[in-house]
């Protein structure tokens, strides 16, 4: 699969920029895991043109991640063209839109997911990008607004004549955010539309090799994009790429190999934020790891609440020989 001219692998699995999820060291991680293209987390375009430290932080790139693209996030048309220049020169191998972000902080203000109800600023937006860089620009969008405003066919034929070189669907419409079941029968249709010549990517609950698997061969989408099932189990790229190849099942990771894989995530954390910021950064991710496990409650509420390394490397060790005979496969 192509985008512009960077070509990846047939089949490509992408990492969805996540906010406060996906920084450098979790790119970096998900890369050595198969991934094939990673994304940062979303860029205010205002705080880009204000240069504010912590925003221009998390276009900190490096060779070990790549191809990385800086996704970039907004409303002002001459805001998000400049942004998208300022983001360039953090040499990305794609800038991409975000297009579908439904929280309400950022939808509310007509950013996001917001620019769904401005279908003409989204493809204004989309244009002005465009002509302002050279680096390919791609999109990252949902169905709709709502359920009565899905009118994604129509609007990818229009970002797409704007010389958008990929687009990214979520299966939700803003209104549904995170809940119910994603509905990849418009994706396929987008994928199917004998207008579309770019690649279509699409996004939502791959949460197993298998359902990776079938919805490449049901909706004939280009790629697919992980996001919230990375979180706590980056190692979900090794796993469906495995299948993707051969079509056989890795075998679930013992209690052991899951710890020591954690283990080395919140250490990579510490050693790039420091002890507290690390451990603190990591916990979104501890919340999730160990889900199902039998009486875990007050070990996890004691592992949440560390600040220091050596504790919780020694309740690691304390899961993994407390549960030394539980595995977890991927959920089907």
């Amino acid at each position: 699969m192509k985008i512009g001219n960077l070509q990846l692998r047939a089949e490509p699995l992408l990492l969805a920029p996540m906010e406060d999820v996906t920084d450098r060291m979790f790119r970096e991680l998900c890369k050595r895991y198969g991934a094939d293209l990673m994304y940062t987390e979303f860029v205010s375009s205002d705080a880009l043109v204000r240069e504010v430290d912590k925003t221009l932080t998390k276009m900190e790139l490096n060779d070990a991640e790549r191809p990385v693209g800086i996704q970039i996030y907004g409303k002002e048309i001459d805001a998000m063209a400049e942004a998208a220049k300022i983001a360039e020169q953090a040499n990305p191998d794609i800038i991409d839109i975000n297009f579908g972000c439904p929280v309400k902080k950022i939808a509310s203000k007509g950013a996001g997911a917001g620019m769904l109800r401005d279908i003409p600023k989204m493809i204004a937006i989309t244009e002005a990008i465009v002509k302002a860089v050279k680096t390919p620009v791609t999109v990252k969008t949902r169905l709709g607004w709502d359920e009565s405003s899905k009118h994604i066919v129509e609007v990818a034929e229009r970002l797409q004549d704007t010389g958008i070189q990929a687009l990214t669907i979520h299966g939700r419409t803003r209104a549904q955010m995170y809940t119910g079941e994603a509905d990849w029968t418009l994706i396929g249709e987008v994928k199917n539309n004998p207008r579309m010549h770019i690649p279509i990517i699409g996004n939502g609950d791959i949460t197993s090799p298998q359902k990776a698997r079938r919805y490449l061969d049901t909706y004939g989408v280009d790629a697919l994009m992980v996001g919230r099932p990375s979180i706590g189990r980056p190692w979900i790229f090794k796993e469906i790429r495995h299948f993707l190849d051969t079509g056989k099942l890795l075998p679930a990771p013992t209690m052991a190999e899951h710890v020591e894989m954690i283990r080395e995530q919140v250490n990579m954390s510490v050693k790039w934020l420091g002890e507290r910021r690390g451990i603190l950064h990591s916990r979104r991710h501890l919340a999730v790891t160990f889900k199902g496990l039998e009486n875990f409650r007050p070990l996890k509420i004691k592992m949440l609440r560390t600040e220091h390394i050596e504790e919780l490397n020694e309740i690691l060790s304390e899961i993994a020989l407390k549960w030394a005979n539980y595995s977890s496969p991927c959920s089907e």
